[in-house]
């Protein structure tokens, strides 16, 4: 099976991960926060804002994939604040308003400044 490195030159990016990779029919998108690349700062101090480019991105590094948010078969959400939960809810039900993923949500591990929210995601293009 060939690997193929994705990335959106819209997204922010590291040296340490791929922004995602595709690998047979999946697309592998890597824990994404809600940085605005054309600021370079958080999208915001809300669990609202911050949820929205983190999924935003996620989108376009799955775009540039092949993929879409339709193509979409788990999602996995880490939060800094676990009461930020019905916030996180309140934005992601507006990108899957029907037929949702899969998802996990879970505590980050790693303090980040001013990180609330990494959203990863797995596709199906097969």
């Amino acid at each position: 099976m060939t690997r193929e490195i994705v990335t959106s030159a819209t997204v922010p990016s590291s040296p340490f991960f791929s922004q995602g990779v595709k690998a047979g029919p999946f697309v592998f998108v890597s824990g994404i926060v809600g940085i605005d690349l054309t600021s370079g700062d958080l999208a915001g101090d809300s669990i609202q804002d911050q949820t929205r480019q983190a999924l935003a991105n996620c989108e376009a590094v799955l775009q540039a994939a092949g993929a879409g948010l339709g193509n979409v078969v788990e999602v996995g959400v880490l939060l800094s604040r676990p009461a930020d939960f019905a916030g996180l809810n309140e934005e992601y039900a507006r990108w899957f308003p029907v037929d949702p993923p899969a998802r996990y949500v879970a505590k980050l591990g790693v303090e980040l400044p001013g990180i609330l929210v990494s959203v990863r995601m797995t596709a199906y293009i097969g």
